[in-house]
């Protein structure tokens, strides 16, 4: 009777399948998640076969593979093929729901005060110049009950509220926030939501269709571990009518198929869609390794990472220890500098310390004021390496 695996044979079998340098701990998953290595692989097949014989694969076959790859991440978050978009990532989604809004002057576009920051700007520029108003909600923290902070959200909904853009896992605190009911209450108050979901695939079970939402916007290349440059944009019928890309280029199908509002965002100039087309092969691979089992060993990691960076800090994560409000992604607070960094953009100085001193990769952010490692864990993660990180962090913070 053959001998079942042990735990470190499967972390060690789960770690080849990555090709992550030797020496470097990575613990920043959630924001550039590497391939395996199945999907580099499919990534390279897909390029090659672009490379032999170009003509032939953008003009006959190019459509028909990408509704097939369309049709698999459809199955996987629960969505109609014919409402996804293939799109670089999320950002690019953002931007073409901004640029499709029609503001005028005195509208409102909602956001919360945890939207990425990117996002953020995005509806800046978009109100700035329609004369409209970005309207930041502030949220409670530490967080409180899914009722009340729906309530909270939507006390800033206004006869002018055109808009709500709300993640579903955020960027900053790695919360997962209420979404279905965020969702339905906007629905009930008759305000369109754009959810910002670039953490959320893979990480927690996804049903846009249940959503009833109006536009998903989101990044294969986190959780779902599929190329970088591969995303997708989930658009409500009722809102395919005239939506545009951001770039204007032919806008109809040149393999001669009956039109589609995809047209204008398959078409929008000549480019390699192999890491769209590699998705699937993402999908094949976690769900060959389990969905739920990845779901609860990569919680349960960032769990100990919560239990361990505390123990050192002393202080107290924002969320409650529940996975309804993190998943395999934690951000737990640090102690603050003298003096803060002059740009937001510039590295904190114990992430750069981390990295220089101990080979590890995790990112330091700053919200309301405050710093947070942000820990994110993935199948080829061990506790060896929170182990690794919490002792660095001792040393560094004294």
């Amino acid at each position: 009777m053959p001998m079942m695996p042990n735990a470190n044979d499967t972390l060690r079998q789960m770690r080849n399948e990555w090709s992550l340098s030797d020496g470097v701990t990575y613990l920043n998953h959630g924001s550039f998640g590497p391939s395996p290595k199945v999907v580099q692989q499919a990534r390279n097949d897909w390029s090659a076969r672009l490379e032999s014989e170009p003509m032939n694969f953008f003009f006959r076959e190019m459509e028909d593979h990408l509704d097939a790859a369309a049709a698999a991440v459809g199955k996987f978050v629960g969505a109609d093929a014919d409402d996804l978009v293939f799109v670089e990532n999320a950002t690019v989604g953002v931007n073409i729901v901004a640029a499709n809004t029609r503001l005028q002057p005195g509208d409102e576009v909602l956001l919360t005060d945890q939207e990425y920051g990117s996002v953020q700007r995005i509806w800046r520029h978009a109100c700035r110049d329609a004369g409209a108003q970005v309207v930041v909600k502030e949220l409670p923290s530490p967080h409180v009950g899914d009722d009340q902070f729906v309530a909270d959200l939507m006390d800033a909904v206004t006869p002018r509220t055109r808009l709500i853009v709300c993640s579903h896992v955020t960027s900053a605190t790695a919360t997962i926030f209420p979404i279905e009911k965020i969702c339905r209450t906007a629905r009930e108050r008759r305000v369109p939501i754009c959810v910002d979901g670039p953490h959320a695939v893979a990480m927690v079970p996804l049903d846009i269709r249940a959503l009833g939402c109006d536009f998903y916007a989101a990044s294969c290349h986190k959780w779902l571990s599929a190329p970088f440059g591969s995303g997708f944009l989930y658009v409500a019928g009722r809102r395919k009518q005239g939506l545009r890309p951001v770039i204007t280029s032919w806008g109809r199908s040149l393999g001669g198929r009956p039109a589609s509002w995809k047209d204008e965002f398959t078409w929008s100039g000549t480019r390699d869609p192999a890491a769209f087309l590699s998705v699937p092969a993402a999908i094949e691979f976690l769900e060959s390794y389990g969905l739920e089992r990845f779901r609860q060993s990569t919680h349960e990691l960032a769990r100990y990472a919560r239990q361990e960076i505390t123990r050192v800090t002393g202080l107290e994560a924002p969320v409650p220890e529940s996975s309804d409000w993190y998943g395999s992604m934690i951000a737990l607070p640090l102690p603050a500098l003298d003096v803060d960094p002059p740009e937001a953009w510039v590295p904190d100085p114990l992430q750069q310390a981390l990295w220089d001193r101990y080979g590890i990769e995790v990112p330091v952010t700053r919200w309301r004021g405050r710093r947070l490692l942000r820990v994110s864990c993935h199948l080829y993660n061990s506790r060896d390496d929170i182990d690794r990180l919490a002792d660095a962090l001792g040393s560094l913070l004294g």
